[in-house]
């Protein structure tokens, strides 16, 4: 299997597994047909930290991806169709995603200019796999740290970005991840402080960001992916 297959493996998704579709305000679902936000918890059964070192076959898996992410292959990323997808979108949100990379060709870059994809701990290795596995970015939240269910909305102005002490502000319109309380997470960008998986999380919230082009079966399959990657013992 290849970095951005043609097709995702349907051992996962089609074996049962079936993630929430996130709240989308009406304003952003008519303005951005397509995009659609997917929500799946997963336990940390894996021994040791969340962010501590990665297990074996992690390992190897990242090895085996940078291995075949070389030359042609990494420059060919961006016009596969689920990559081609976000660039599209990230165009329609007014970024250019020549410069405001999306979440696969910023990992394609990252392998390019360190030589491999470096192991970033249990979670982040399992959230890039999934990445590099579908193309479809994967985030994860700190599940003590949400209140209620997930969705896409624009911000208002005042409003900070998670409900921390160190929360920072953002600008009116911005496109977030919120849930009843505030926004967690800035649309493709930062989550909020405080509200990220750290050392002691045991239970996560994963989502997933699906936009016009991209199959369902590749969102499905990415977030199934890092839940199985971090419920394995």
């Amino acid at each position: 299997m290849s970095p951005v297959p043609p097709a995702p493996e349907t051992s996962g998704p089609a074996d049962g597994f079936r993630p929430t579709s996130g709240w989308c305000a009406p304003q952003v679902a008519q303005e951005l047909p397509g995009l659609r936000l997917l929500v799946t918890e997963a336990q940390v059964r894996r021994a040791g930290s969340p962010t501590g070192a990665a297990p074996p076959d992690l390992l190897a898996r990242l090895r085996e991806l940078s291995n075949r992410m070389r030359g042609a292959t990494a420059v060919a990323v961006r016009s596969q169709p689920v990559p081609a997808a976000y660039r599209v979108f990230f165009r329609h949100i007014g970024l250019d995603p020549d410069v405001v990379r999306t979440p696969i060709e910023a990992a394609v870059l990252e392998r390019m200019l360190r030589g491999g994809f470096l192991s970033g701990g249990l979670l982040q290795d399992a959230l890039r796999i999934a990445l590099l596995d579908t193309g479809v970015p994967v985030w994860a939240l700190d599940a003590r740290a949400v209140e209620g269910p997930l969705g896409i909305r624009a911000s208002v102005a005042g409003e900070r970005l998670g409900r921390s002490q160190h929360a920072p502000q953002l600008p009116a319109g911005r496109l977030v991840v919120a849930d009843v309380a505030s926004p967690l997470a800035v649309l493709f960008g930062a989550l909020a402080p405080g509200h990220e998986a750290g050392g002691r999380t045991r239970q996560v919230v994963l989502f997933a960001v699906q936009v016009a082009g991209v199959p369902d079966l590749y969102a499905e399959e990415a977030l199934w992916n890092c839940r199985a990657a971090l419920e394995r013992r």
